[in-house]
């Protein structure tokens, strides 16, 4: 790296600052006052005074690692990567919903308006350029609206422990990414092409300065979505997964024929071999014990449990304990 782009980097990290649960909310959006539409969106509204960003969001129902997350990520583009345990879905879902709410009902509205006070009717580009707009803004209404008739009830059922076969967070990830073309080109079209109004200039000037601010806090959001929503998705998935799992098998094991004769230490040694995928010769050595005493073990295991195959004896070890759910590849 050259040098001087190094001491940039430098003074670039070294100006960041990682927002906690004590500082003042008021001294963060002294910082950084574009967060201010975050704040709408977690339902945290002004007037909060001097409290602390705990405070605010105990006042509010905010999750406050959820909140400070999403502000962080925000403000530095930093996420922990071992996060998604902790942030809480239901505080993801109001900041989303809410989102969606404050672009759908507010700011596309409130720059079209903008927009067609700073052009000039008689112009005949003027037509052309809110017929742009209307395109590009029902292009956000089609992929939010997706959002909230697939992907929020999706959510929902995961909360309640439901799942949704067919359809997973994997899915909508894949279809996700920016929907911003047509707005780069009406910016384009505005500058390059819009003969000059000393009348109008200075209104479509502020206009554009709000298009520029709009198509910041749209891949903002999305980047939100991308690295905070769905990692936690994926990960409340992974827990509705084992759940399910987990019922299944006790519901298999309730129906069970009961064998009162016990396992012996060895036996459940290599049942826990063969969990983790030992084949007859691994386990033997595993053990320190010859091939044909693990058969003889395994003979006397199927007598026992009535048991044979190795996804038989997987889920009799999670029932029973041997080893742990997590620690098995489902």
């Amino acid at each position: 790296m050259h040098i001087s782009k190094f001491f940039c980097y430098f003074a670039a990290m070294k100006n960041q600052k990682m927002y906690e649960a004590d500082d003042k909310l008021i001294s963060i959006i002294r910082d950084n006052y574009n967060i201010l539409q975050s704040l709408g969106s977690f339902g945290i509204n002004l007037g909060f005074g001097d409290k602390t960003v705990r405070e605010v969001c105990e006042d509010e129902g905010v999750d406050t690692y959820t909140f400070l997350a999403v502000v962080n990520f925000t403000i530095n583009g930093y996420r922990d990567s071992d996060d998604a345990d902790r942030l809480s879905v239901h505080t993801l879902m109001k900041y989303l919903r809410a989102s969606h709410d404050y672009y759908l009902g507010f700011q596309l509205p409130f720059i079209r308006r903008e927009l067609a006070d700073a052009l000039d009717p008689d112009n005949s580009l003027a037509a052309l350029i809110l017929k742009l707009y209307d395109e590009y803004a029902r292009q956000i209404q089609l992929h939010m609206k997706y959002e909230e008739r697939m992907v929020f009830p999706y959510v929902e059922s995961l909360l309640m422990g439901r799942t949704t076969p067919g359809y997973d967070i994997e899915t909508f990830s894949k279809h996700h990414g920016q929907t911003d073309q047509k707005l780069r080109e009406l910016k384009q079209i505005i500058i390059k092409y819009l003969p000059g109004d000393p009348l109008r200039n200075n209104q479509l000037s502020a206009t554009l300065y709000d298009i520029y601010n709009n198509e910041e806090w749209l891949a903002q959001h999305a980047e939100v979505e991308d690295h905070i929503f769905i990692p936690a998705i994926r990960r409340l998935e992974q827990r509705s997964k084992q759940s399910d799992v987990s019922a299944k098998i006790s519901s298999m094991i309730s129906q069970a024929p009961t064998n009162n004769e016990a396992l012996s230490d060895r036996e459940k040694d290599v049942i826990i071999s063969v969990v983790q995928g030992m084949s007859n010769k691994e386990i033997a050595d595993h053990l320190c014990i010859s091939v044909n005493t693990v058969i003889t073990h395994r003979r006397n295991i199927a007598r026992k449990l009535q048991i044979h195959s190795p996804a038989g004896l997987t889920i009799y070890a999670i029932v029973n304990n041997l080893v742990d759910i997590s620690s098995v590849k489902l």
